[in-house]
């Protein structure tokens, strides 16, 4: 006769505690955490993105932190009280042109706080506005917790920063794009809570896809205005002088740049191929999505190795990584039942149950809150989209003053040859005197000094570099600043100084005579003459890019554009 009871059952539950790691949930009783009503671990489920919400916000937080960071470190020399171009002027000339009055139009020109305060102190402001933007962004860098209120600050810091920082930031479509992916990441978050995961307030469907929307254009138009611009990125040989003729480069790009002909055939074909066909992935599934933001991502790391491009690389990594749901990125996260992974399980559950409370007035009032985004977005889209398929194509450009839509686009051509224009100064009496020593002025990251290894700095960023390498293909007619900087080195002028790496007359008088000189350079060859000295780079010169000044010599300029004379 077989004997019914615990005993006959002791092979089954030693099997299942094998099987669940030693825990065997009773009849009726809850499952653990983390674990299905078997006992056995359960695995986050497809199409929520609790998670991607997190990495979504510490990723667009790293970058608000470095480029505020930037303008704290910058923009009192740039746009400051004796900045190269003062904010204070601008503001002034914008505010003469409109009838010497604060209204709408000067508003919607540069919408911007700093019109609210006292511009006695600009140097003040600045920094004022840049420190609360670094405060914030660590805030939400450490914690993962935001609401829509630390976001939309962030966004009005940084653009009242952008829209006062004139020629500094128009060269560059990156801060119209931060502009744009921190618009989005507003409506990511719940208006007051701070909880990385608001349980009322999941992660909306129409900001991912507006995210999705974004990188979209960012790498379809870079693709297509480099089609449109050079003919080089046709025949397959743009990457032939991309590594030595971009704006800063950094060591990586000297080996690069000697790479074999049919590397540089096969980099071009990779970027059409990234930049044309890849963004069409997203709209083609979750599987065909993920595997766009895999490529884009790699792709932004590959540009971030290989050149000195701020932030811009980093930045176009945050709206990729809105194809990713929490179970594509469950793996970065620790597991555990009191862990953010075990808790986004344990919603997952009750929604499965349906557990879900019911939908209250905020939750309707948010949903109406994101169909208005999804319509502004749309709306706003269509000049982009006509730019898109224009054979016109600009990069690049905003179609209104709160840059919430933009367009986008990088390296539509590509310079052949490598200009540089090398500042130098003299103390001697006779600028034109033969036995005049001239020494050179060096830049924090731009090349000068051949003997000078390319620096390594991104996601950082040099303004002043940045603009050097526009002005070197360009007159100084077309870059007054340059003159300004002129006159600013004839005095020593600490502020204008700290952009520098090296100032030949440190400890000494100030020089009597500045002048620009015009430079070609190339990169040496790793096995050559000049690496062998040590020198990185090898120069020629061109010519003189502005003649010897001196104090006296632009006294009358300073005063006919209001600069403080040094």
């Amino acid at each position: 006769m077989r004997r019914e009871g615990p005993a006959m059952a002791a092979p089954e539950e030693s099997l299942r505690k094998r099987k669940t790691g030693g825990l065997v949930p009773g009849p009726g009783s809850p499952p653990a955490p983390g674990r299905d009503s078997t006992g056995f671990q359960a695995r986050l489920r497809t199409g929520t993105f609790w998670l991607t919400r997190i990495v979504l916000l510490k990723a667009l937080a790293f970058v608000y932190f470095v480029a505020f960071l930037v303008a704290f470190h910058q923009n009192k020399q740039l746009i400051g009280d004796q900045g190269l171009l003062p904010c204070r002027l601008y503001l002034k000339n914008i505010q003469q042109y409109f009838q010497g009055k604060l209204g709408w139009e000067a508003l919607n020109y540069a919408p911007t706080i700093i019109w609210l305060l006292d511009w006695s102190h600009m140097d003040f402001n600045l920094d004022l506005l840049a420190i609360l933007g670094l405060g914030i962004s660590a805030f939400i860098l450490v914690t993962g917790c935001a609401n829509m209120v630390l976001m939309a600050a962030l966004w009005v810091l940084y653009m009242s920063l952008v829209n006062v920082g004139q020629v500094w930031v128009v060269v560059s479509g990156w801060e119209s794009q931060l502009l744009e992916t921190g618009f989005l990441g507003v409506f990511l978050c719940p208006l007051w809570t701070l909880s990385p995961l608001p349980q009322h307030t999941p992660t909306s469907q129409v900001v991912l896809w507006g995210f999705r929307w974004l990188v979209f254009r960012i790498m379809l138009g870079a693709g297509l205005i480099k089609l449109r611009g050079d003919p080089c990125w046709q025949d397959l040989t743009c990457m032939d002088f991309h590594y030595e003729t971009q704006p800063v480069p950094n060591p990586v790009a000297y080996y690069l740049h000697r790479s074999p002909w049919w590397f540089h055939r096969f980099e071009t074909l990779s970027n059409h191929f990234l930049e044309l066909v890849v963004p069409f992935f997203v709209f083609l599934g979750r599987r065909m999505c993920i595997l766009h933001g895999v490529l884009q991502i790699l792709f932004q790391v590959v540009l971030i190795i290989s050149g000195n491009l701020s932030f811009l690389n980093w930045l176009t990594i945050v709206p990729s990584l809105a194809c990713f749901d929490d179970t594509t990125l469950g793996s970065l996260f620790p597991s555990g039942p009191r862990s953010l992974k075990g808790r986004v399980l344990r919603m997952q559950q009750e929604e499965a149950r349906g557990a879900q409370p019911q939908p209250s007035f905020g939750c309707v009032v948010r949903r109406a809150v994101n169909l208005s985004l999804g319509i502004l977005v749309a709306w706003l889209s269509i000049p982009v989209v006509l730019n898109l398929l224009s054979s016109k194509q600009v990069m690049n450009a905003s179609f209104s003053s709160l840059r919430i839509v933009n367009t986008y686009g990088a390296f539509g051509s590509i310079t052949k040859e490598r200009t540089e224009v090398i500042l130098q100064g003299t103390s001697s009496p006779n600028a034109s005197a033969p036995d005049a020593m001239w020494e050179d002025y060096e830049f924090k990251c731009k090349p000068g000094d051949p003997w000078r290894r390319p620096c390594l700095i991104s996601p950082y960023h040099y303004r002043l570099d940045w603009l050097m390498w526009f002005a070197a293909f360009q007159t100084y007619e077309h870059n007054e600043w340059i003159i300004h900087l002129a006159g600013k080195l004839l005095a020593n002028d600490p502020k204008a100084l700290s952009l520098l790496a090296l100032n030949p007359f440190s400890g000494r008088d100030p020089p009597r005579w500045v002048r620009g000189e015009h430079y070609r350079y190339k990169f040496s060859r790793p096995w050559g003459r000049h690496a062998a000295e040590g020198k990185w780079w090898a120069r020629k010169r061109i010519g003189p890019y502005f003649p010897p000044l001196s104090l006296q010599d632009l006294e009358g300029y300073f005063r006919s554009r209001e600069w403080p004379l040094p």
